[in-house]
């Protein structure tokens, strides 16, 4: 059979990944990449995140670093996983290991030299490949090779098995199939639409951050579309309908007409329905943070604005967010545009300039404040002389109202 092997790639010429190779004895064959960095690689991808998988035991790993003077940062000793902390990056190494039991969440696992057996408890055949990091060889136990070049995510070994181990593999069966994949393997479908309930077992941080990453990969529409037919969502946000699919799909389009990056809130917000406090409710179903929550209500909320006036009230993206969500055609497109080359400028008044001209501290200062900020906002923000005139007027007003009252 002919040697494949793994293609040239920028971090393969990591002169700290390959000292660290060469400390754990990559030049014996008991250490090799494995996983998206061989995947992406063979994808002509982008490369972020670098594991390595090896023969040595934890306390191996640590005793090689520390002696290589390699800081080692033991991030899941249980699990056998060290981080090297390296000039260019983190890598994380973990031993070769098999499944002893799983619950659907967790799983208790023994070391093993055996790489055939450690492939075999990961979940996709295309992340469960492996490469020399000295010659690139490719080390392909259960076709994923073939697999990427068909477009096709496929479960190692049983799919319902595999879901069984760890009710996550149904998201991120879902997730890869975004990202990789052109026809849905049938098995795998089948599978994860007859344990979908399997979701509920699951905490809401872990589906938040698989759909998350869902969301911004280049097949989420027609992946949600799936997801929704085969009733994926239903046990965990059953608020996710194809209505909300069909409105993603026009936030997406703008997204790229605009030439605007994907952003994982805001095509969530798209999702669902425009009701803010629904939308509070699902962001703390996921516990997304209060910043994340914030922005989800903020993205459902009504029209209204100039592009340059939302951006000011609400920042760049919440008012792309709000734009996006609701502006339609080539508007959208435009507004979106605006928003992201404006340059947001700061209020040039302060509440002390009021009190300067005569207005007495106190409740009085904050809404005439907001008053010119209104007035300066629908001027289009003029300078800081156009902004004096303004709190002038303001102020004459207000003298007036007083001596009347």
């Amino acid at each position: 059979m002919e040697r494949v092997t793994l293609p040239a790639a920028a971090w393969r010429e990591r002169a700290d990944l390959i000292e660290l190779c060469r400390v754990l004895g990559a030049d014996t064959g008991t250490t090799r990449v494995v996983g998206g960095a061989v995947r992406d690689t063979l994808l002509a991808g982008a490369v972020s995140d670098i594991d390595l998988a090896t023969r040595h035991a934890p306390e191996d790993v640590l005793s090689l670093l520390q002696r290589a003077r390699i800081k080692a940062v033991p991030t899941g000793l249980a699990h056998g996983t060290i981080t090297a902390v390296l000039a260019d990056g983190p890598v994380e190494v973990t031993t070769l290991r098999r499944d002893l039991t799983t619950d659907g969440r967790h799983a208790v696992v023994a070391f093993t030299d055996d790489w055939r057996e450690d492939a075999a408890r990961r979940d996709f055949t295309i992340n469960a490949l492996y490469a020399d990091p000295i010659t690139g060889e490719l080390f392909d136990y259960f076709g994923g090779i073939d697999d990427l070049a068909a477009g096709r995510v496929r479960f190692i070994g049983d799919p319902l098995q595999r879901i069984a181990e760890d009710h996550l593999r149904i998201l991120r069966f879902f997730r890869f199939h975004a990202r990789f994949g052109e026809v849905a393997d049938a098995d795998g479908l089948a599978a994860c639409t007859s344990r979908a309930n399997d979701l509920m077992a699951l905490s809401r941080e872990r589906i938040a951050a698989e759909l998350l990453k869902l969301l911004v990969a280049p097949g989420a529409v027609p992946t949600l579309t799936l997801m929704i037919a085969h009733g994926i969502l239903l046990p965990v946000l059953p608020e996710i309908t194809q209505a909300g699919v069909t409105r993603l799909n026009e936030v997406a389009g703008y997204e790229t007409a605009a030439a605007i990056a994907p952003d994982p809130l805001r095509r969530l917000a798209a999702l669902l329905p425009r009701d803010p406090a629904l939308g509070e409710a699902i962001a703390n179903r996921l516990k997304l943070s209060n910043a994340q929550r914030k922005r989800i209500m903020s993205a459902l909320g009504e029209p209204g604005g100039t592009p340059p006036a939302l951006a000011y009230r609400l920042g760049r993206d919440g008012a792309l967010d709000r734009w996006l969500l609701t502006t339609t055609g080539s508007a959208a497109v435009t507004g979106a545009q605006a928003i992201a080359e404006f340059v947001i400028p700061t209020f040039p008044l302060t509440g002390g300039a009021l009190v300067q001209r005569g207005v007495g501290k106190g409740p009085d200062v904050a809404r005439m404040l907001r008053q010119v900020e209104d007035a300066w906002i629908a001027a289009g923000f003029p300078d800081a002389d156009r902004t004096a005139q303004l709190a002038d007027a303001a102020v004459d007003q207000w003298r007036r109202s007083t001596s009347i009252a």
